[in-house]
């Protein structure tokens, strides 16, 4: 099978070509190996490679299929993970220069399980400083670029795990996500990214680990999730990461979910609220009417019912500032900033020099009770709620925001808008590509579903995705590839 055929297949075909000895793990591992070397070049997605590890991996996989021994869900499947993700052994930087040589002496839970399962590691993938801005640069390393238009961003700040992802380089990436830093990219890449209940991945040493100050952060936000071309393939990276672990005091007991079932069913005479705007946000209009058409499906083509609804909380921006100011050590990493000066980002200096007050902080998680407690009373009479995933589609690349929206001027941090009350809550969220704009730039669509019911996000999902299918989609970049 020509190269550039094998990377346009999904993580769960491969699987299945794999362990029934229809196409070689090494084989697929090359063909990735080669798209990166063809495209990587101009879009940065990864910041450190790992092709010998990948192709020792390969191989030991290939030794276990030719011996008809046990193979796990994910055997001879590439993953990217990000950069802010833990993994034994292979640098992780975190985007910065205090962990410009750090080598973890251990792998994130959701990265050994990956392993565990079979997973070949390609290596990781860029982000920005810590994860402290929605985009994909830090001083670090280059700026990660969109495929769909190298001039402008992927979003952030699992930045390399979307771009790769949309320039076919992997089937599967890991991402992290405190306040939308999957669905972000997910959206402007046009892939698949979802954010499961708070707990269901546990996380650890990544944002638990009081020994690495920067990248143990934002520990009551922080979600550790699947970034994928399809839905199905999102729902085989959770039942093979999901489950509890003692090392994360937050970790969920496992056995309420049937990851692989859970795409599949309808959705007829479910009860969707749409909020367009939360209320308050600014949108695009481009991005709004193609969400707009998006959430029309779920009524004209899937049988819900929708509602167009806003759940009734202010708008939380400062006191989710706060919040992450409270999540982080902040004695550490000032500590770190008076040794990097400007080698450390100046958006993160700025927050750092800061001086936060105890009231911020109680009032923050005064507002962080209110907004849960809306939604809560929201999702009472709802199954679903739909938003847009971002207000804008992609902006140009060396901005860590848009300076305004629908001619409204906004703070940077003001397009995170609809991703991350979600993570003040903790509910199951999920970005699917819901259309373009007429520039040719992803949309995404946000599904998000009550505390707990993960299994009614990706049922949401799949089923927009069997009318509205978008695994097909690839940027020119990557059509002329093909050529």
């Amino acid at each position: 099978m020509p190269h550039l055929d094998i990377t346009e297949l999904d993580a769960t075909s491969l699987a299945h070509l794999i362990r029934h000895k229809q196409i070689s793990p090494v084989e697929v591992t090359q063909a990735c190996l080669a798209r990166m070397a063809a495209l990587d070049p101009q879009l940065q997605a990864f910041c450190t490679p790992t092709p010998e590890l990948a192709l020792s991996q390969a191989h030991a996989v290939e030794r276990a299929v030719m011996r008809g021994e046990p193979l796990g869900p994910l055997a001879g499947v590439p993953v990217a993970i990000k950069d802010l993700i833990l993994t034994a052994g292979i640098r992780t930087t975190s985007s910065s220069f205090a962990y410009e040589h750090f080598i973890p002496e251990e792998d994130d839970i959701a990265v050994a399980r990956l392993k565990a399962a079979g997973a070949i590691i390609l290596g990781k993938t860029n982000a920005s400083e810590f994860g402290y801005s929605a985009s994909g640069h830090g001083p670090l390393f280059p700026p990660t670029r969109n495929p769909w238009n190298p001039a402008l961003t992927p979003g952030g700040s699992s930045a390399g795990s979307g771009a790769a992802l949309a320039a076919g380089m992997c089937p599967l990436a890991l991402g992290s996500d405190g306040g939308g830093s999957i669905r972000i990219p997910a959206a402007l890449c046009g892939v698949f990214g979802m954010k499961a209940s708070m707990g269901r991945v546990p996380v650890y040493p990544s944002c638990r680990d009081e020994r690495y100050p920067g990248v143990s952060s934002w520990e009551t936000l922080e979600h550790v999730g699947p970034m994928t071309r399809t839905v199905a393939d999102a729902a085989l990276m959770l039942a093979v990461m999901a489950g509890p672990d003692q090392r994360d005091r937050h970790s969920l007991p496992a056995g309420d979910t049937d990851w692989l079932a859970a795409p599949h069913g309808e959705l007829k005479g479910l009860r969707i609220g749409y909020s367009a705007d939360w209320g308050y946000a600014p949108v695009d209009p481009q991005v709004r009417a193609v969400v707009d058409a998006a959430v029309r499906v779920f009524e004209d083509e899937l049988g819900c019912i929708v509602e167009a609804a806003d759940p009734g909380f202010a708008d939380p921006q400062d006191a989710f500032a706060a919040l992450i100011a409270l999540d982080s050590d902040l004695t550490g990493m000032r500590q770190m900033m008076d040794t990097l000066g400007e080698r450390m980002s100046p958006h993160l200096r700025a927050f750092l020099q800061r001086r936060w007050t105890a009231e911020e902080f109680t009032d923050a998680l005064r507002v962080r009770k209110q907004v849960a407690n809306s939604l809560a009373r929201y999702m009472q009479r709802y199954d679903l709620l739909l938003t847009p995933t971002s207000p804008v589609a992609a902006f140009p690349v060396e901005h860590h925001g848009p300076a305004s929206i629908a001619g409204r001027s906004v703070s940077p941090g003001q397009w995170l808008a609809f991703c991350a009350p979600l993570n003040l809550s903790g509910q199951p969220a999920a970005s699917v590509p819901a259309g373009f704009t007429a520039d040719g730039l992803p949309v995404g669509l946000q599904i998000v579903g009550r505390h707990l019911d993960d299994a009614l996000v990706l049922r949401a999902s799949a089923a927009f995705e069997a009318v509205r299918p978008w695994r097909d989609a690839w940027p020119t970049l990557v059509t002329h590839l093909n050529r």
